[in-house]
This record gives C-alpha cells, structure tokens and sequence, in this order.
C-alpha cells in the first residue's frame, strides 16, 4: 500500500523532524478530517508499505533524514512555480527550491534504482493560472527557465490549472478560470520546451483532448507511474479513485488541512489563518499526531494495511 503525505499539508517543508521520528517509532495517527474524533493508525514498515508518496514546495528539511528514509521506496512531487511573494507569500526562493530539488533527484533516484525504479522524482507547475501580470507569455518564459535549470534532475513535469474550490475563491477572490484557448497555447508550448529538455509533460485531472497539443493526459500519480518509481508491478484494490476521472492513488494520506505554513493564495488546503496558526503551536515532533495529541475521547483504529508489490518486474514501455 501506498502512505501519501501531500494532499492536506507540507510534511518535508514544515514537519521533517516529526516524519523522521513517525518513521523511527515505526507508526504514525491521522485525524479523519470529517470525524476529527476517528484516528486511524498506520504502520510505517517496508512490509507492508510499498511506498512513500511526498509533495513539497521545500524538500531541502527532509533531505538530511533521506537516509532514514532508505528502507522504503520512495516518490516525490516538487512544486515550484513562477509566482512572487504576492502569491506566495512564505515559499523560498525559487533558485534555493531547484538546488534542493537536484540534491533531492540524486539521492532519491540512485535510491530508486536499486529496486530497479527510475523517475522517482517529479517537478509539479502547478497551479497555472492567468492574469495581468501572471501571462501566457509569462509562464512561457519562466517555465523554459526552469525547464532547463531542471534538465537531468527529472524527466517529467505536472501541469494542471486553478480550480475554483471554495476555499481558493476565499482566500483569491479576484481569480479567474483559464480559458480553452490559453490552456491549448500552455500545453503546447510547455509540452514543445519540456521535451527539449528531456522531460515529458503530464496533466492532473484536465480535458482529456489536451492531449492533441502534446501532453499525457493520463493523470499524475497513476499505477503505471509508481509501478515505474518501485520497479516493480502492483496489485492495487478496487476502490482507490478519489476524485471523479482520477486514477491517482491518493489515499492513506497523514496530512491535516490547515497545517501548511506557505500561505499561498490559492491553497484549497488552508481556509483559515487563525486556525493554522494555532495547529502549527500545537505541532509537538515527538507527537505520534501531527497536530496535538491524542485524546480521552478519540477513538484509534487500526488500517488495513497490506503490500501491493507483486515481485513481477515492470517492464518499462513508455
């Protein structure tokens, strides 16, 4: 089975120290976000954990733990996009994010290959979105720049555009859908720089006829990608799609919303400052939680949890 860490919060940027000792007591709780009383609780053992799934806009705080770490297989998403301090308020500079992200590619991907994994690191563009200052030709420039400072660090790229959750309308009240004919002008000129610089460009969860303009439209963190990452097949359970047209396995996440310190605009993850604030004052490393603890009154039950590895190799047909 698959542990995610990215759907909710930023566990490498804000919370290193606590994963590395979740990892280290073998076991990690999760709050349900609807029932914040349910906990559930996962072993955090290569036997039954094939992998474990990271999306960060900072990865530099894990990397002094990957060690730690190198008893599992691993996949990473790496965010980093064009937006300034108006945007993104607390994210770093985006030169230190691309430095980190190659120390991070080379770690993880010569980890990788001794399972005979590759492409276990992805750089994620994502949110795009339009504006006065935020352009077409904008993002243009700026993504063949990063392209080619990321060329050799990974050989692929997610894109995906803003979608107008309640959450991202309260927080970005002023921003606008992408129109049809800005969306097929992007995914081509992207897909045209991404393979000069040996990447290939995937879409999350977008019009599957983007793909006449060059891109894999297939989703992001589908069976076959981490099948890729493991090196190995996978028989996943039915019941996995999250997301209506999702084939991602998005589950099993031990993140919490309201957690993310980066204040970005569009977060769909965060709806109230005051209250991550708080949740961030409450984080305690040494806390099997990632915010708080338990309580008299919270109920802990244990996952399912077993390991979808086949032991077939994956033949790499892409």
């Amino acid at each position: 089975m698959i542990i995610n860490t990215g759907s909710r919060t930023d566990i490498p940027a804000f919370f290193s120290e606590w994963f590395r000792n979740r990892i280290r007591e073998g076991y990690v709780l999760a709050r349900n976000p609807l029932f914040p009383e349910k906990i559930s609780r996962y072993r955090l053992d290569p036997s039954v954990v094939d992998m474990l799934v990271f999306c960060t806009k900072n990865p530099a705080p894990m990397i002094p733990y990957l060690e730690e770490l190198s008893r599992f297989r691993q996949f990473w998403f790496v965010t980093i996009t064009p937006y300034g301090r108006d945007i993104e308020p607390c994210v770093p500079d985006k030169r230190e994010v691309m430095r980190s992200f190659r120390a991070l590619s080379e770690k993880v991907q010569s980890h990788a290959a001794l399972y005979g994994g590759r492409s276990a690191v992805s750089w994620r563009y994502d949110p795009i979105f339009i504006s006065e200052k935020y352009s077409v030709d904008y993002h243009i420039r700026a993504f063949e720049e990063m392209a080619g400072e990321l060329e050799g660090a990974t050989d692929q790229v997610v894109i995906s555009f803003i979608d107008l959750y309640a959450k991202t309308v309260k927080n970005f009240p002023e921003v606008m859908p992408v129109s049809a004919e800005d969306k097929a002008r992007l995914c081509a000129a992207f897909a045209k720089i991404a393979a000069s610089h040996g990447m290939r460009v995937r879409t999350c969860l977008e019009d599957p006829s983007l793909s006449a303009y060059g891109v894999d439209v297939a989703g992001c963190m589908t069976q076959a990608i981490l099948e890729q990452a493991a090196g190995e097949e996978m028989q996943v359970p039915s019941g996995h799609e999250t997301r209506k047209g999702c084939h991602c396995l998005l589950g099993n996440d031990i993140g919490q919303y309201n957690t993310c310190g980066h204040g970005c605009r569009y977060c769909y993850a965060n709806y109230d400052t005051g209250i991550v604030e708080q949740n961030l004052r409450l984080h305690d490393p040494s806390s099997p939680l990632l915010v708080g603890r338990v309580r008299p009154e919270d109920e802990i039950t244990d996952s399912p949890q077993s390991s979808w590895l086949t032991g077939q190799l994956r033949l790499d047909l892409s």
